[in-house]
């Protein structure tokens, strides 16, 4: 048994709304037209969405709905729970059904986040098998997107990489791949840690990456610091996550709106220095060095 919410958004406010289900432990997220718009073929590359859309979680049969509402209210800063349409739903194979829409992708010049072992026309393509399951997080968000690209652009070989917020492990994982020693793994829903060591096994890196709690986290010390969650969220928890990040470490924080950029860079400084961010599809990845 399935708990499936749907809220009708502008499009505007579709991507905030995907990423808040995420972050509520949402295992699979979808987005759809509220109307009746016809969408014409996108260019390459392009995300079209529906003026009215609507976007839908998946979540654990025994989630709580009351709960849920009350995170949403208490995220958006709205009464909006009182709009969320909820359907019980019965099991289903919605790990295949996911599949069949989900595509190779790549990140940057050759990291390939690919579904059941399709093949990659790359001779050096540095490829990570995930197929859509247990938790979301499979590379279609702008947020991950962006993480993914920065990864591939920096050099990771023998780094020690912690992923807060881990959700799938796609993060940790893809480090581990472009060369980084050793991953921790944290987040505070169990079926994101399960999903992470199942992810990281498949990928034959698991003897290289540790899950951990949230709360059970305790002193470490990275070279590299992921942490693609809410603005908000990220900063509630500045003062838990940028120690993480060891003498000239390096932090990446997204899932923040462009508009967001500043005040979240703020709550890190004067421990890190910032580079301009980078942008995709109004969303934002801050990269900082801890002075």
């Amino acid at each position: 048994m399935w708990l499936q919410i749907s809220l009708t958004v502008d499009k505007s406010r579709a991507p905030l709304i995907e990423l808040l289900f995420e972050n509520l432990g949402a295992q699979a997220v979808t987005l759809g037209d509220a109307g009746d718009e016809p969408m014409l073929e996108p260019g390459p590359g392009e995300m079209p969405l529906w003026q009215a859309t609507r976007v839908t979680g998946l979540f654990a049969g025994t989630t709580d709905p009351d709960e849920l509402r009350s995170a949403v209210n208490q995220a958006l800063s709205t009464d909006a729970g009182r709009s969320l349409a909820l359907e019980r739903l019965e099991d289903r194979d919605w790990e295949r059904s996911w599949l069949d829409l989900f595509k190779p992708m790549r990140f940057g010049r050759r990291l390939w986040i690919r579904p059941g072992g399709t093949a990659i026309d790359q001779a050096d393509a540095v490829i990570v098998d995930l197929d859509p399951g247990l938790a979301f997080g499979t590379g279609t968000h702008p947020t991950t997107a962006l993480c993914l690209a920065w990864l591939d652009g920096h050099d990771l070989a023998g780094r020690r990489v912690v992923d807060f917020g881990c959700g799938s492990g796609i993060l940790g994982i893809a480090a581990l791949k472009l060369g980084a020693r050793s991953v921790v793994a944290v987040d505070h829903d169990p079926q994101a840690l399960i999903a992470t060591r199942d992810n990281a096994e498949r990928n034959a890196v698991g003897d290289r990456l540790q899950t951990v709690a949230g709360s059970e986290l305790e002193s470490v010390q990275a070279d590299v610091v992921l942490a693609n969650i809410l603005a908000n969220v990220l900063v509630d928890l500045g003062p838990r996550i940028a120690p993480l990040a060891g003498r000239g470490g390096q932090l990446v924080l997204s899932g923040l709106l462009e508009d967001q950029a500043t005040g979240v860079a703020n709550a890190y400084r004067p421990a890190f220095t910032f580079a301009p961010p980078q942008t995709r599809e109004g969303w934002a990845l801050l990269h900082g060095v801890r002075a």
